[in-house]
């Protein structure tokens, strides 16, 4: 709930630090956000259960603990009628990578999931071998940044919304979940310091511009899982292809709202054998350069629209590819620069605990039979 929904149900039935009506309702808001104390809204809303972290695992790095971390959920039938199958043991997975800044300050980025499984079916990732089972409501993503902050007490500094899910496919408990995440009353996260990223629903793409028409959303980030240079290779790996292609998804791009000099995130997942030709290189720049052109001259500015972030292929389990190695991963990033695009190298992390880019999921939901697809024209292959 934002704090306006909290000022308006729990006004007239708080006494918190002294404070009744409408101002101890906002007391015992910030004081949950803040300190992690639910005692004031417990007298409003009775029984206030807080999130508590199922399992927790950690792999050492050279900029500090990768931390990958559940939350349990609600489970959910599947099945329409006979024979129906409930899945009760279901956890969002959520993972705290650590970055070293200029400062040379540790902080952390938190990748928050969206939904359990995903129904888009790119054959790189390991979440899309579980389909989808279902959607996370707005206050079981804001879980995950309450369980960093106060079950590991590792307060996020940024907040990516690239765990399990299409965060487009679940729009509404997205943008309900970053209102309260970004509100200066609750976890206060600078909407410039969360992004929302997407293998390319072009339709959610222009329904978030719209809203970032709207004060305090104007430098919410956004994230567009590219992955591959041309229709043919990006239908093969990226369902989603099928249904937009890539003129389309420029298209979208061009028309995003333009504020702040923010960077657009192009995520290019460079899988051995499939999209890391030298070729590839050159077509990726003809993807980009369109996008910058636009962006100088409606901004007049001389930095670049596009960050092409190139992130070497975790393999998934069952994985029919390899990890890159780092000569080729070299090689793809100089060809990039030097057709010029800026382009930067995710460094890897929590490869090891299925943690990095691409590998989370729950090992023993895949192989379901898939919920019907929200996307209409998307095929998915079996």
């Amino acid at each position: 709930m934002t704090p306006e929904q909290v000022r308006s149900a729990a006004a007239g039935r708080i006494i918190f630090n002294r404070q009744g009506g409408e101002a101890g309702a906002l007391a015992a808001y910030r004081a949950l956000f803040r300190t992690g104390d639910a005692s004031g809204l417990r007298q409003a809303f009775g029984a206030f259960p807080l999130p508590e972290i199922r399992t927790v695992q950690r792999e050492a790095g050279p900029e500090g603990e990768v931390v990958k971390f559940t939350l349990r959920v609600p489970g959910v039938t599947l099945g329409m009628g006979e024979p129906a199958r409930r899945i009760e043991d279901l956890r969002t997975e959520s993972v705290l990578i650590p970055m070293i800044g200029k400062r040379r300050e540790r902080t952390y980025t938190l990748c928050v999931s969206s939904q359990i499984g995903c129904a888009m079916g790119c054959t790189f990732c390991e979440t899309a071998q579980m389909g989808l089972l279902r959607n996370l409501t707005a206050d079981e993503i804001v879980a995950q940044w309450f369980g960093a902050a106060f079950g590991l007490g590792l307060r996020p500094a940024n907040i990516v919304f690239m765990g399990m899910g299409e965060p487009m496919d679940n729009l509404d408990n997205v943008l309900d979940a970053v209102a309260v995440l970004k509100d200066h009353n609750g976890p206060s996260v600078p909407v410039s310091k969360i992004t929302i990223s997407t293998v390319g629903r072009v339709d959610g793409i222009r329904r978030l511009g719209e809203r970032l028409h709207e004060p305090g959303w104007r430098r919410l980030g956004l994230a567009v899982s590219l992955n591959a240079p041309n229709d043919e290779v990006r239908s093969r790996i990226m369902p989603v292809n099928r249904r937009w292609s890539l003129a389309e998804l420029r298209a979208a791009l061009l028309d995003f709202p333009m504020y702040g000099g923010s960077k657009l995130c192009v995520e290019y997942v460079l899988i051995p054998g499939v999209n890391d030709a030298p070729s590839h290189a050159r077509e990726i720049a003809d993807f980009v350069t369109p996008l910058d052109e636009h962006y100088a001259r409606s901004t007049r500015r001389a930095s670049p629209r596009c960050v092409v972030n190139l992130i070497p292929y975790n393999p998934r389990r069952d994985s029919p590819w390899p990890a890159p190695d780092e000569a080729r991963v070299a090689e793809f990033l100089r060809r990039l620069t030097e057709l010029g695009v800026y382009a930067k190298r995710r460094r890897t992390k929590g490869r090891e605990l299925m943690g990095a880019c691409g590998q989370l999921g729950s090992a023993h939901i895949r192989g379901r039979s898939l919920v019907p697809l929200a996307v209409a024209g998307l095929v998915r292959d079996r």
